[in-house]
């Protein structure tokens, strides 16, 4: 056996014992309004300690995760602590944060993520609106009828719904109206050049009044700038996540966030 696969194989090993272990965490990066700078909700981000190897990204343990059926249980770990963190914030600065999980192809495929989701909200008591789900375009164009059921059931529920990295995959809002989102989340491959690329300025642009015709909500993801900040708000995009604002951070520094300037509390509900 190579190193790359012993590596992976350890990897994998220590990876099932930090669920059963729950020695995971949420961070969350806050949302902002590109209208008046308030903080109109929070992306949950998953995170990984090694015991040995220290933080590992993302990119490196959900693709594995996927592969190997551990995302399974790691998905519905973070559906329960995000309805968790979302009951713990009632009485704090964060009460009435909308927060927002990733759910990816392949927990849809192995579980009913619909179920698991109402489940974990009525468990810890937490009202529907307040948990967002950021899906991808290729998660809603693998099974379309799928999709449609699943979605509609979480809608139904009062859930809010949002397709995540737009632009990435099917591109096609004529695809997009078929479901019931609230909405739309731009790549930031297409923000990250957009002062000084007409191409991606022109592909922001459209995307951003195409998705206001469809009644969404439009999420930039990726601002590092105040000219991509200037731009997407003249363009019409409500809110924005990005280093220009704040990175991901534990729930403590979130909350200290709000009640160190409780000016950028939005009311959450917009």
């Amino acid at each position: 056996m190579n190193a790359r696969a012993l590596d992976r194989l350890e990897l994998e090993d220590a990876l099932r014992v930090a669920i059963e272990r729950q020695q995971l965490a949420l961070h969350f990066q806050p949302k902002y309004s590109l209208a008046s700078g308030a903080v109109t909700g929070a992306e949950a981000l998953l995170r990984w300690q090694h015991p040995e190897r220290g933080w590992i990204s993302p990119v490196q343990f959900i693709p594995l995760a996927e592969e190997t059926g551990l995302i399974v249980p790691l998905g519905e770990w973070v559906i329960e602590e995000a309805c968790r963190t979302i009951r713990l914030w009632q009485g704090t600065a964060l009460n009435g944060m909308r927060l927002a999980i990733n759910i990816s192809a392949e927990q849809v495929a192995r579980t009913n993520v619909a179920e698991l989701v109402m489940r974990a909200l009525w468990k810890h008591g937490v009202q529907p609106h307040l948990l967002e789900l950021e899906m991808t375009e290729s998660l809603l164009m693998r099974d379309v009828n799928t999709a449609k059921v699943m979605l509609h059931t979480l809608k139904d529920a009062g859930i809010t719904l949002a397709i995540d990295d737009f632009g990435t995959g099917y591109s096609s809002l004529s695809y997009i109206r078929q479901f019931p989102l609230d909405s739309l989340k731009i790549d930031r491959s297409f923000v990250l050049n957009l002062h000084n690329d007409a191409d991606d300025a022109a592909i922001c642009a459209a995307i951003i009044a195409m998705a206001k015709k469809l009644g969404l909500k439009i999420v930039a993801e990726g601002i590092e700038l105040e000219q991509q900040r200037q731009f997407l708000h003249s363009a019409g995009c409500d809110e924005g996540q990005g280093y220009l604002f704040a990175r991901p951070m534990p729930a403590q520094e979130l909350q200290r966030l709000i009640e160190v300037a409780p000016e950028k509390r939005g009311t959450y509900d917009d």
